[in-house]
């Protein structure tokens, strides 16, 4: 296993399995819990690598690969981290379960006093755990439900109004303040189906099939790879029914063309403004996605660590699974820490190629 010494510059393979583990130990890397543990000499303790306790020195520690190993060397168990529990992991993630269905049953949003003592934890660790559990602040989800029941009632509401409080917004002030951020339109546009919004689209042939590429005035809201043409156009209309899909202008079919530039020859880039809506996790997993550069690869834990969110590696390959703009978002650049290539929204081969010609593998 080689690690990085920071969250975001990989280092060149290590000699010694040992020093690989110091890095860990350094990092309090809880990437690297349950594939070895440290032991301390001078205090008698073994411990998890993301341990909180103080670090030692480097000559009082030694490396296990298993708890049995440690014990066998007559060292005891760290009270502090607890290496031997091994229900920890599920404890917290029932306790961040607990609190994520209090906040979606929830009026109001609760203060996160109560939540952290409905998980039967201080709100400082309760916060940390909540955010590498979940990806985001409890205080995102809160957002991230609120705007997704408010979609769900637009749908189903009589007026606009009743929708909003239905939702659990106690004023409608409150909700107009952030609708477009929730919505990406006004809610009465967005309960039409997008009536008013402005979709500029285009259908182009690439030597990867068809590639949809669809943008506002503000930027690319859809790039999507595809054997049927009509299908991806479809599947827009789905998105936006009431909106208006036109074809684009001279300046559009610019646009497409770098895009498919950018698909045929990925090692140039591709550096277009984008109007895409996601939770706040998902953009910040997005927008490290655009800065990794072409011919370069990441392993999703990688930007889960990038971001601030090392444990975060599942949800980070979520957001990638969902990603609207193949290309401009380049998710095609992440694969797993085996160097394996793990999943592709459009398809594994496509992925596999894109790489291809970046020279990345």
């Amino acid at each position: 296993m080689t690690l990085s010494p920071d969250r975001n510059t990989p280092i060149p393979p290590i000699a010694d399995p040992d020093d690989a583990r110091w890095i860990a130990v350094k990092r309090r890397d809880a990437s690297a819990d349950g594939h070895f543990y440290y032991a301390v000499r001078t205090t008698g303790v073994y411990c998890r690598p993301s341990c909180a306790a103080r670090l030692p020195r480097r000559e009082n520690v030694s490396f296990y690969a298993t708890r049995a190993e440690a014990e066998q060397a007559g060292f005891r168990p760290c009270k502090r981290c607890r290496p031997g529990d091994a229900a920890q992991a599920s404890r917290h993630a029932a306790a961040i379960a607990r609190a994520c269905r209090l906040i979606e049953t929830a009026e109001e949003p609760p203060a996160l006093a109560e939540l952290a003592d409905a998980a039967g934890l201080s709100r400082y660790h309760f916060h940390r755990i909540f955010k590498q559990i979940a990806g985001v602040t409890p205080k995102a989800y809160a957002s991230a439900h609120r705007a997704k029941r408010v979609r769900s009632e637009l749908g189903q509401s009589d007026t606009v109004t009743r929708a909003i409080f239905d939702a659990g917004f106690n004023s409608s002030g409150r909700f107009y303040e952030g609708s477009t951020k929730i919505l990406g339109m006004t809610p009465g546009a967005y309960r039409d189906g997008g009536a008013g919004a402005e979709i500029r689209f285009a259908v182009a042939e690439c030597s990867l099939g068809a590639v949809l590429v669809a943008a506002t005035g503000k930027g690319v809201v859809a790039i999507e790879f595809g054997a049927d043409p009509e299908r991806l156009v479809h599947g827009l209309q789905d998105r936006f029914p009431k909106a208006g899909l036109t074809g684009g202008d001279a300046a559009f079919e610019r646009m497409v063309a770098e895009v498919i530039g950018a698909v045929e020859a990925p090692r140039q880039g591709l550096d277009l403004p984008i109007d895409v809506r996601g939770t706040a996790f998902q953009q910040r997993v997005w927008q490290a996605l655009r800065q990794i550069p072409p011919g370069s690869t990441a392993s999703y834990a990688e930007i889960a660590r990038r971001i601030g969110n090392p444990a975060a590696v599942r949800a980070v390959a979520q957001a990638c699974a969902v990603n609207p703009a193949a290309v401009v978002i380049p998710c095609h650049r992440v694969v797993r820490s085996n160097g394996d290539l793990g999943g592709y929204r459009w398809g594994i081969e496509r992925k596999r190629e894109l790489l291809r010609r970046e020279g990345a593998v």
